[in-house]
């Protein structure tokens, strides 16, 4: 294996763009964390390259995965976590070459998990978990039991990587395992959700229930980063504006409901401001916070 993996890699390594190469070995029979390949190679390169590639290898009965990643791949992946399968492979691969200490480098800022990433992480997060809560409510009232489970289930796992992201770590593969030591009570209700013995509406009320409580606690650290935004302006934002600032941030298609929650928790107010049909008024939003601020200067 490792002669084969070193053929892959080798010239590679020769690259000026590669920054870091690294290994994991398939640990199972059946490995999902490698996609049942034998081996990943991930090659990291840097941002001029192409975003990501993929090559399948075989010799003998050995199968090998290569993803060719540019660190502009990378970070988006860590800033959505939307390939948790790369995190734990940045996180827990074998390390076997790293250009003037790139990689050694880069572990280390994920595992400090700067304040201002860890904001913007947690608002992407609870954004998600409103979203998932508010339509497994919805179809939970309207008889759709099934539906409802699946969107609490999703809901839990965003409050699950909320937690997780909170305490200064980034959500790996086997988050389940990270929230039981770090938030049991979480991973208590997610346990009875998915084995409980009640009938599946009994469940589904009482986990909308704990998840109501949960997302009234989590309210403020949750929407700490959309206020941030919003505080970056003397006057009141349109939901067009608020849209595209917040768009790199991966959390704009739900930032009409996220904003109508944060109205109902009284974080965020209205201002209308009249059209030229003067009976119509268009409804913009600004932070209980800038105004607090606004009114004890």
């Amino acid at each position: 294996m490792d002669e084969f993996m070193r053929e892959l890699y080798q010239d590679r390594t020769g690259d000026p763009q590669t920054l870091a190469v690294i290994v994991v070995e398939k640990s199972k029979m059946e490995d999902a964390a490698t996609d049942y390949f034998d081996g990943i190679l991930l090659v990291i390169k840097d941002k001029t390259s192409k975003a990501w590639e993929i090559k399948h290898y075989e010799y003998k009965d050995m199968t090998i995965a290569m993803h060719i990643v540019n660190t502009t791949q990378i970070n988006e992946w860590l800033a959505n976590s939307s390939n948790r399968r790369a995190i734990d492979w940045l996180l827990n691969g074998k390390i076997i070459f790293d250009r003037n200490e790139y990689m050694k480098n880069f572990k280390e800022k994920m595992i400090t998990f700067p304040e201002k990433e860890r904001e913007s992480r947690i608002g992407i997060e609870f954004s998600k978990l409103v979203r998932r809560f508010s339509d497994g409510k919805s179809l939970y009232y309207e008889g759709h039991y099934l539906d409802s489970f699946n969107q609490i289930v999703h809901a839990l796992h965003h409050l699950a990587r909320l937690a997780v992201i909170e305490r200064g770590y980034h959500p790996e593969v086997t988050v389940w395992q990270q929230v039981r030591q770090i938030e049991p009570e979480i991973h208590k209700l997610y346990s009875e959700l998915v084995t409980g013995t009640e009938p599946i509406d009994k469940r589904l009320e009482l986990l909308l229930l704990a998840n109501e409580f949960e997302l009234a606690t989590k309210v403020r650290l949750g929407s700490a980063h959309l206020i941030s935004i919003m505080n970056e302006k003397h006057d009141a934002w349109n939901v067009d504006e608020l849209k595209e600032r917040v768009a790199m941030h991966d959390y704009s298609l739900d930032l009409s409901m996220l904003l109508e929650y944060l109205v109902k928790k009284g974080l965020v107010d209205i201002k209308l401001e009249e059209t030229k049909g003067r009976t119509i008024n268009h409804r913009k939003y600004i932070a209980n916070s800038y105004q607090d601020m606004a009114a004890s200067r």
